[in-house]
């Protein structure tokens, strides 16, 4: 047992490495990242002073464009990753090797956690020193505790996904295209959610993304300066989803796994 947990921590940190090394390779690409995003918040936040939108609106934006970018790297380089993998004809080294998927999975979901900290950290500070935005962090613990909560939940689903993406090719690449804009929409990232003008059936679609939760807890406590005593029920939900996920990706992954080698379409290149 012992040997098998080290073998499997050797595997996430091999990963890591190669996540982060890989990643920061090209200073252009580092450069791109933080720049491009701040383009699109402030399209947001000029349309909101136009429409003289109360000042929160612009931490809205702000907020909600920092977090879409973990949102963006758990779905293209953590659900396609082994859709990539297998397109490159090395997929089979993973399942060949005996460690744990979970493992391997884990390995690219810290190097990602890493790597998309420091440009949302970034685009966060950015976008504060152009645009003057107020916080009202009274409860500083409480929001990095949503955070976490938060990146773990949308990890989770990320791993969940990478069994389907590896399993279904390029039908998956069409999914990964598929979900950006509607879970931005229904997400909130660039607006709230909650009010009489948001239709009930998308405030009900909203509530099956762990992103939305997140979102509108760290609005309420960076934005609005509320406490744990008013996020309480994000974080239970954050929590729900996290227990609900981490099992059903673990189970993703085995059933793909197997019915893959059934079916002989593991190995595969460019299908």
């Amino acid at each position: 047992m012992r040997e098998e947990l080290m073998l499997n921590l050797r595997a996430v940190y091999a990963r890591l490495w190669v996540r982060i090394k890989g990643s920061n390779r090209e200073p252009e690409w580092v450069i791109a990242e933080m720049i491009i995003p701040v383009l699109t918040l402030s399209a947001y936040i000029f349309m909101y002073k136009m429409v003289n939108a109360p000042p929160e609106y612009a931490g809205f934006v702000i907020i909600g464009g920092t977090m879409l970018t973990f949102w963006s790297n758990v779905l293209w380089n953590m659900s396609s990753q082994f859709y990539w993998e297998k397109g490159t004809g090395t997929l089979e080294v993973y399942f060949v090797a005996p460690i744990s998927r979970m493992a391997i999975l884990l390995g690219m979901a810290l190097g990602g956690i890493v790597n998309t900290t420091l440009r949302a950290l970034s685009i966060f500070l950015v976008g504060l020193l152009i645009f003057q935005v107020p916080l009202m962090l009274y409860e500083p613990l409480t929001a990095l505790l949503i955070f976490f909560l938060t990146v773990i939940a949308l990890y989770a689903l990320g791993m969940m996904f990478a069994s389907l993406f590896m399993m279904y090719g390029r039908e998956a690449w069409h999914t990964a295209n598929l979900l950006q804009e509607p879970v931005q929409f229904l997400s909130g990232s660039y607006f709230p959610l909650g009010g009489p003008a948001i239709p009930s059936i998308v405030q009900f679609l909203s509530s099956l993304i762990p992103l939305s939760f997140g979102l509108d807890g760290i609005r309420k406590v960076v934005i609005q300066g509320q406490g744990i005593s008013s996020t309480w029920p994000n974080i239970v939900a954050l929590v729900i989803f996290i227990l609900i996920l981490l099992p059903l990706a673990k189970f993703a992954l085995n059933y793909m796994e197997n019915l893959g080698k059934k079916e002989g379409r593991l190995t595969l290149r460019w299908q």
